[in-house]
């Protein structure tokens, strides 16, 4: 298990290295847990993980991935099932961990919709659930189908499984034509326990904790054996409606109950953050009573038409929060020190430890964060933990905040042995011998071996087929650690030749250990699909350094097309150009990025190497909404000043709802400048280029009829 970096402890350049070795370990995890069903890692460690990852977002927001495992629901379906395309998107949510975090929640609800901080705004709390969520669908009141999360658009059909529950009723009276209910699927503390007697008694594996047993249990091919399980469902939210439930969502979630739904009766009404906090710590309380597993507390604007108009970030509502329980403390043995190479050289060190239970999970290892870290410094030189740095043979507290990854907090320098020496961090890679260097600013020790490092070379391939990259059903990490140890890929390109070089002759994929004739055609047949590919994922699936899926998106979203983007990535190598101004005028794209995307095209090998996968590729250009009859399609505005009638962010959603581009600077590409009151150097910038300058109200006429 590969080990993160502390959220409080984070420079800007650690956040994005720890950002990207998350997204790998999650993105492995989700496969293993729902399309696998064979999880490695326990239930909390992996909710420590994506907890982890979601405080770095938190502070870090400028620098969220666009594979980021706070966007990722679910991972790719399992065989055996068939799809269903969820009618309204199963979304995640966004993460609190302390009452900081809770009040600026409630600060930005209040920034978007344009309240003061008198203006009255209630919540609801309720129960985090730690289950499997799960959507059903009823039409005229029947149960038409039963669907998991899945990816977030698309789900498992488990209608048959889902049948077996006795709290999701088949029939319901009284209800609106379409009705999605929407909760947990989960299993009591009691019967887990009753359930792992009798996996026992039958000569079967026990199930690694209540989680893991619902979602098992839910996803059997076999309803017989789902019904022999005991699940039970919360109804806490939904999706397609032909109708309003109620004006509320502590309304909404009272019909759902008066409809036959079973509904957490620790539901409550909240009027200020305080009072969250209240509940919180109520609810915390009495976690260790409630007979079910809770990971937190999710609060939820109760008014419906003001979620309406929050609305939703890439893939999670503006509108709720998970509110994580606090970290939990143990002490045990520091018995060695790893340092694991990633996908970008970073060098990053792993305490492993004496194995030891930290809120009824098994820790092993432990983040050590860098070099400064173990020495007993923070990033910035100042001294942490006292100054007393971490050795093979410690004794060490381990801290996992909010479940997260675990780190080492403390050291007990009591029971140091004397002979015990201080941590030497390498200057050198374990992996390929290359200088690894420390650059001035940066926290990380990187390796400089780029593609003739193999730790690099393959996490670079394991990015490349990655879920939110080129999705190749059949090839995972483990199928590319195999295939590039045995020297049948090196970098991408290599993928779509394998057929040509392994499906006939001597040496055939199918005759490997683990292969068979039809899982080495369905690997080819899945490769061959991805061949067609779109411009945001295959500008993802890259691996440059900073550009994340979002950022990839706006990209791609900016040039429309290969050719477009591939011409403007070598005019923008030349400083200060109009391709330049152009590529860091994306709103969300800074200089940093852009210098990473323009290096990537400019170094001969790697471009040589993105050149050979290209060639290999059929590469789709950006499907754009439909915005016929918009005045504002394809047009660049950018808005300036203060906005009265609605908020920057509200004006920046449905102006690229519209088909317009939204950038944060004025060029020479600007169509409109929106300028409000303190319309400052933007405003004189547009003025002396000719762009069509109007205030909010000119802006509103303009958009007024769509």
């Amino acid at each position: 298990m590969t080990l993160e970096i502390a959220v409080d402890k984070l420079t800007e350049k650690e956040a994005k290295q720890e950002l990207s070795r998350l997204a790998e370990l999650l993105g492995q995890a989700n496969t293993d847990y729902h399309t696998k069903d064979n999880p490695v890692l326990s239930d909390a460690e992996y909710d420590a993980l994506k907890r982890r990852n979601a405080a770095i977002e938190e502070r870090f927001a400028s620098l969220k991935r666009g594979d980021s495992p706070s966007d990722q629901v679910g991972a790719p379906l399992a065989e055996g099932f068939s799809k269903i395309t969820h009618k309204v998107a199963m979304l995640s949510l966004g993460n609190a961990f302390d009452p900081e975090d809770v009040a600026e929640f409630d600060g930005r609800i209040r920034k978007y919709l344009g309240l003061d901080a008198e203006a009255p705004l209630a919540y609801t709390a309720e129960p985090k659930i730690d289950g499997l969520s799960l959507s059903l669908r009823y039409e005229g009141g029947t149960l038409i189908h039963a669907v998991t999360r899945g990816d977030g658009a698309t789900g498992e059909n488990v209608t048959a499984n889902a049948r077996t529950i006795d709290d999701i009723p088949e029939q319901i009276e009284d209800a609106p034509d379409v009705l999605e209910v929407r909760g947990e699927v989960y299993m009591s503390h009691a019967d887990f326990d009753a359930l792992n007697v009798r996996q026992e008694a039958a000569g079967g594996k026990p199930f690694a904790n209540p989680r893991n047993a619902a979602a098992g249990s839910l996803r059997q091919l076999d309803s017989s054996i789902t019904k022999s399980r005991p699940l039970k469902f919360f109804a806490y939210a939904w999706g397609d409606l032909s109708a309003p439930l109620a004006a509320t969502q502590k309304q909404a979630i009272a019909r759902l109950a008066e409809l036959g739904f079973v509904t957490n009766p620790l539901t409550a009404l909240c009027n200020s953050p305080e009072e969250m906090l209240a509940h919180y710590r109520d609810i915390e309380e009495k976690r260790a009573t409630l007979g079910y597993d809770i990971d937190g507390v999710v609060y939820k604007v109760d008014d419906l038409g003001l979620q309406d108009r929050l609305g939703f970030r890439s893939t999670t509502p503006r509108w709720a929060i998970a509110h994580k329980f606090p970290a939990e403390l143990a002490w045990t043995w520091l018995t060695g020190i790893d340092i694991q190479v990633g996908r970008t050289g970073a060098l990053s060190p792993v305490a492993r430890l004496q194995p030891v239970t930290v809120g009824g999970v098994v820790v092993s290892n432990a983040t050590l964060h860098n070099e400064d870290y173990i020495k007993g410094l923070d990033s910035k030189g100042a001294v942490i933990r006292d100054g007393k740095d971490i050795r093979v043979g410690d004794w060490v507290q381990v801290y996992r905040a909010g479940d997260v990854i675990p780190k080492v907090a403390d050291v007990d320098l009591s029971k140091r042995d004397a002979a015990a020496e201080a941590f030497a961090f390498p200057d050198k890679c374990p992996e390929c011998g290359s200088d690894a260097i420390r650059e001035p600013g940066d926290a990380v020790r990187r390796c400089t071996g780029g593609l003739i490092c193999p730790a690099q070379a393959v996490e670079k391939l394991k990015h490349f087929v990655s879920r939110a990259a080129f999705d190749i059903d059949g090839m995972g990490a483990k199928q590319v650690e195999q295939f590039y140890a045995d020297g049948w890929i090196a970098e991408p390109a290599d993928i779509f030749t394998l057929k040509e070089r392994y499906g006939s002759g001597m040496q055939q994929l199918k005759n490997r250990e683990g292969w068979g004739e039809k899982s080495a055609a369905n690997l080819f047949d899945a490769i061959e699909d991805k061949q067609r590919i779109p411009l945001d994922r295959l500008i993802f699936a890259l691996g440059i350094r900073h550009v994340g899926e979002a950022a990839s998106n706006l990209i791609a979203l900016h040039f429309g097309d290969w050719p477009t983007f591939e011409a403007a990535m070598a005019e923008a190598a030349v400083a200060d150009s109009p391709a330049w101004q152009d590529l860091i005028g994306i709103d969300g794209v800074g200089s940093v990025m852009a210098g990473s995307l323009v290096s990537a095209f400019a170094q001969e090998r790697e471009r040589a190497s993105i050149d050979r996968l290209v060639a290999a590729l059929d590469v789709q250009p950006v499907s754009r909404p439909d915005t016929s009859g918009s005045p504002v399609a394809g047009k660049t505005v950018v808005f300036t000043g203060t906005l009265t009638q609605m908020t920057r962010a509200e004006a920046k959603a449905r102006a690229e709802r519209l088909g317009a581009k939204v950038s944060g600077s004025v060029s020479a590409k600007t169509d409109i400048l929106i300028a409000g009151p303190g319309a400052g150097s933007k405003a004189k910038k547009a003025a002396e280029l000719g762009v069509e300058t109007m205030d909010e109200d000119g802006w509103l006429r303009l958009i007024s009829d769509l």
